[in-house]
Formats: structure tokens, sequence, C-alpha cells
């Protein structure tokens, strides 16, 4: 059966910011397949429909495992495409790279600023309260992998209290349903971009471990 991955990349970013990975797994042999998800004006679960009808553009082609990777936001993303698509048996396996599962203190930080989360609505569905009232599962039948940074380089890190990678604490990628998860020493906007993180990436695709 043919692997293929659909990539999904984070707040205010376009399919060209997931490019660097994209290649890494085509070498592993992956084919894969970068969206353009309106993820910056919109709550994230908005792109559900979006990933749903790729996903069955995907699955009517041919007899094809889809395993899914999302950076940040994306990665929040993959669990609302898991709690609601039509296509759990053609659902490989799912990792997610610096994801805020927990919500973004910096986009609670943000929701103070009148107007601001109005304007960049995805930023607003980042936050705890919005993540909690979607009630997405920690318990899936799905098997799903996290990698989180833990490079602190960026100034608005400093707002973060424990251990993150400039945007998102390591105790909100982190919940209970992971199948597997692992740490690497990079911030969040070069994470995805590493060599490192795509051989992982790939392993826990291959085999639901890293």
């Amino acid at each position: 059966m043919e692997e293929r991955v659909l990539l999904f990349h984070g707040f205010n970013k376009s399919s060209c910011d997931m490019q660097t990975l994209s290649t890494y797994l085509e070498y592993h042999g992956f084919h894969c397949r970068s969206l353009d998800l309106p993820l910056t004006y919109h709550e994230f679960d908005q792109s559900l429909f979006i990933v749903e009808e790729i996903l069955s553009e995907m699955v009517s082609q041919k007899n094809t495992l889809i395993h899914l990777v999302g950076h940040s936001t994306g990665g929040l993303l993959i669990r609302k495409v898991l709690q609601e698509t039509q296509w759990n048996d053609s659902i490989g396996h799912c990792v997610q790279i610096a994801t805020p599962n927990r919500g973004s203190h910096l986009a609670h930080v943000a929701s103070k600023i009148i107007g601001y989360t109005e304007y960049y609505r995805t930023l607003r569905s980042l936050n705890a309260t919005y993540i909690e009232q979607l009630n997405l599962p920690d318990i899936t039948p799905f098997s799903i992998g996290a990698i989180a940074g833990t490079r602190n380089h960026l100034w608005l890190g400093k707002l973060l209290q424990g251990e993150n990678d400039g945007r998102v604490e390591l105790d909100s990628v982190y919940y209970p349903g992971l199948a597997d998860f692992i740490t690497v020493p990079y911030g969040h906007n070069e994470i995805h971009h590493q060599r490192e993180v795509a051989e992982l990436t790939a392993r826990f695709l291959q085999t639901g471990h890293f």
C-alpha cells in the first residue's frame, strides 16, 4: 500500500513553510502533499472541511494509507480531523510538531489586546478555553506522536513559565493520549526544518514510535 503524508502548516503560514520537511520525508519514501489552510483569520477547526475534501479525493484515487503531520496549529487541526473524519480506515500515523495541545499562553496574552484576536481569529482558537470546548479526546484509536522543542531563544518565550520553544510550553505539547513523546533542542520557528525532526517523523510514521 502506498504511503502518503498530508502536511499542515501553522498559524499565519502557508504550504511553503512545510517544504523542507516534505522534501526530507520524500527522501524516506513518502509521497507528500502540503496544504494551504486558512490558519490566520479563521479558527483552526474551520479548516476541517478543506482537509475532509482532500482526504475524500485521495481515498477515491487509489488504495492508500494517509499519514498526517502538523506543525504548531496544524497539529491541533490533526486532532480535530481525527475527531470528525469519515475516513478512519485510511488514516495512518500522525505526528504533531510543537503543537499547543493544552492551549497557548501567548495566544491568551494576545487576547488582552483589544481587537487583536477578533482579527487573527486563529490565535483566538489557540486559547486553552476554546480548545477545551472542542472536547478533543485524549484517547483515540489513532497513533499520535508529538515532538516538542526546548530552545527558548525568542523574546516572546520570556513571557512563558517553564521549559518552552519560545512560543509553546513543553507542558502544553504533551497530553496522556500520545503514543510517544520526545523533545529536541530547537526553537518553534526552526524545529520543523531540521533533518533530525524529519527523521524522527519518518520513523514514527513507519513504526508508531520515535
